[in-house]
């Protein structure tokens, strides 16, 4: 009975591990075919071109193409020819870049503010001297009072 047991053990080890490999050679199998089959469907997806259905449109198109092909030497850049020169002293053409003067325009108004905050900030420390000076000075006044009356009760 032992060696009948031990056979019917080692067959269904030898089943079981035969399954195992034909059933990873079927996943493989399943993922090859289903990267075929991806391939298969991205290969038959194609943009079709859009088909200009009606003559109108056509026509719309043809006369869009012709008007941009009709230019000419002097209408190439519509836009007038500045002959001005920067704040750095370089020729500007077609368009002015004002890059510059914004920063230049903006570092002016920083300055204004600034010196603006400082001619408040000096006003203030003024007032504020001449109270410390009045507060000083009422001080030394009642000092003086104070002295004054210790002298007349002697």
């Amino acid at each position: 009975e032992e060696d009948l047991l031990n056979d019917v053990c080692r067959e269904v080890v030898e089943k079981w591990s035969d399954s195992q490999v034909v059933d990873a050679k079927e996943e493989k199998e399943d993922e090859v075919q289903a990267i075929a089959s991806m391939m298969e469907k991205q290969a038959r997806i194609v943009v079709k071109p859009k088909e200009v259905s009606s003559q109108e449109e056509k026509q719309r198109k043809a006369a869009l193409l012709a008007q941009y092909a009709n230019v000419t030497d002097e209408e190439e850049y519509p836009f007038p020819v500045l002959a001005e020169t920067g704040p750095l002293g370089d020729n500007v053409t077609l368009f002015r870049n004002t890059n510059v003067e914004d920063m230049l325009n903006a570092r002016k108004l920083e300055r204004e503010l600034l010196r603006d905050e400082f001619q408040k900030k000096k006003e203030q420390d003024k007032l504020q001297r001449e109270k410390d000076k009045l507060a000083k000075q009422e001080r030394k006044e009642k000092e003086k009072k104070r002295t004054q009356k210790g002298e007349r009760k002697r």
